[in-house]
């Protein structure tokens, strides 16, 4: 009996995604034109629904069914020939897939596959398009390779055996007067056409994700540029944090708006930088995929890539790191500068305190020289009255007026002292 426990609302979703754009069935000979459509800018968020009317559009034309809502790739005829539609991230790809070749090698005709004026109205930018020849394997190999080097441009030729000897590829990775890329694919006639599809569709996911990884290497061009002019004014500040000459606070100001526009920076080019890894990752992982072996002494796909491709990826990742080192640097420096300014304020304000010790003490000593004569006045008149009350007294006991306020003098300054201090305390 079945064990009854419910599935995870993503259970289906996430074992369909596995099984999700699935590798075309091809048969020599045959012909694929490949094209992936990007937005320039913002190709991440770009409008999905205008990409599917693209798709309604082809499909209509030649009356063949529409796909899901919300689908992500399809497979369905289009006249005599068969399109696979994807949809990635960041772009679009096309594949229409036609029996038979053309008399004429990589003839402009068999793109028409895929309509030009329909093209044309593509929701972005033609960024990779491919026409790939596909036909059984000649006996005659000096035969094959003399096709080859007809075909192809001998300086940037690449040409492998792949898969364990299943086919041989070659291209040269130059973009003809049609505006096309072209492969060439020599299958062994026991080569299954699931197989065959398998190497037909390495092929376009080579080209489509080395074009998409080199996108980062003209960012990059961009953000070195902009480094280029940031890098003398970080070093300038950073030198003057061993003198005096500038304004802590000033330098300070100066530097938060450098690690502003370096922090910036990173934000506007964080996501092309990781997506050119991931793109490179791919490449690679493709051509390992192929198990290249090396044909009559030419240069396989990966020899080509080593040479042409890993100094741009390289490119692109010193400059990313050359960005994230910037701004370390001024994370640092900006956090010198402030312990800078931190150690100022703090010798500002004691200065500060000092000169408060300084008027406090003067206030005290004010404070007694006015308490001093506080009780001189007071005594005065304290005397003065206390005069014209003992006076009746002193005239019995016959003394003069002057000799009664002598006598008075000090028992009253006495007095007047001992009151204030009393009250001094009182208020202390």
């Amino acid at each position: 009996m079945a064990l009854e426990i419910p599935d995870h609302d993503q259970r289906y979703a996430l074992v369909n995604e596995l099984h999700a754009r699935p590798f075309p069935v091809l048969w020599a000979p045959c012909s694929a034109v490949y094209v992936a459509v990007k937005e320039p800018l913002e190709a991440h968020n770009r409008d999905r629904i205008a990409d599917r009317n693209h798709l309604l559009a082809l499909l209509d034309r030649y009356g063949s069914a529409h796909p899901q809502p919300g689908a992500t790739h399809f497979s369905g005829p289009i006249g005599r020939a068969e399109l696979k539609w994807e949809s990635h991230t960041e772009f679009v790809t096309y594949s229409a897939f036609s029996p038979g070749v053309s008399a004429r090698p990589f003839d402009p005709a068999e793109a028409e596959a895929l309509p030009t004026e329909w093209l044309a109205d593509a929701p972005g930018r033609r960024l990779v398009s491919l026409l790939i020849r596909v036909e059984p394997m000649p006996a005659d190999a000096a035969d094959m390779l003399k096709r080859i080097d007809d075909w192809f441009v001998a300086e940037s030729l690449a040409v492998a055996s792949v898969v364990d000897g299943a086919a041989i590829v070659a291209g040269d990775f130059r973009i003809d007067a049609a505006g096309h890329m072209r492969f060439a694919v020599f299958v062994r006639d026991d080569v299954g056409e699931r197989r065959m599809g398998r190497i037909v569709q390495r092929l376009c996911e080579i080209e489509t994700y080395r074009a998409m990884a080199m996108l980062g290497l003209t960012r990059a061009r961009e953000l070195s540029a902009r480094l280029n002019a940031l890098d003398p004014r970080l070093s300038a500040l950073v030198a003057g944090l061993d003198t005096r000459a500038h304004s802590a606070e000033g330098l300070l100001e100066d530097l938060l708006d450098i690690s502003a526009e370096l922090e910036s920076l990173a934000v506007r080019y964080s996501f092309r930088f990781g997506a050119t890894a991931a793109y490179e990752a791919i490449v690679n992982q493709r051509i390992a995929v192929l198990r290249e072996e090396r044909v009559a002494g030419r240069q396989t796909f990966g020899e080509f890539m080593m040479r042409r491709f890993d100094p741009a990826m390289r490119t692109v990742k010193s400059t990313e790191a050359r960005l994230r080192t910037m701004a370390e640097r001024a994370a640092r420096a900006a956090e010198l500068l402030r312990t800078r300014v931190d150690v100022e304020r703090s010798a500002q304000n004691q200065r500060l305190l000092e000169s408060m010790d300084r008027r406090a003490d003067l206030q005290l000593r004010l404070q007694h020289t006015v308490e001093g004569l506080s009780v001189v006045a007071i005594s005065y008149y304290a005397v003065s009255l206390a005069g014209y009350a003992a006076y009746p007294f002193g005239k019995a006991a016959g003394l003069s007026k002057e000799m009664l306020t002598a006598m008075l003098v000090l028992p009253v300054i006495g007095a007047v002292w001992w009151m204030i201090r009393r009250i001094r305390k009182a208020m202390h």
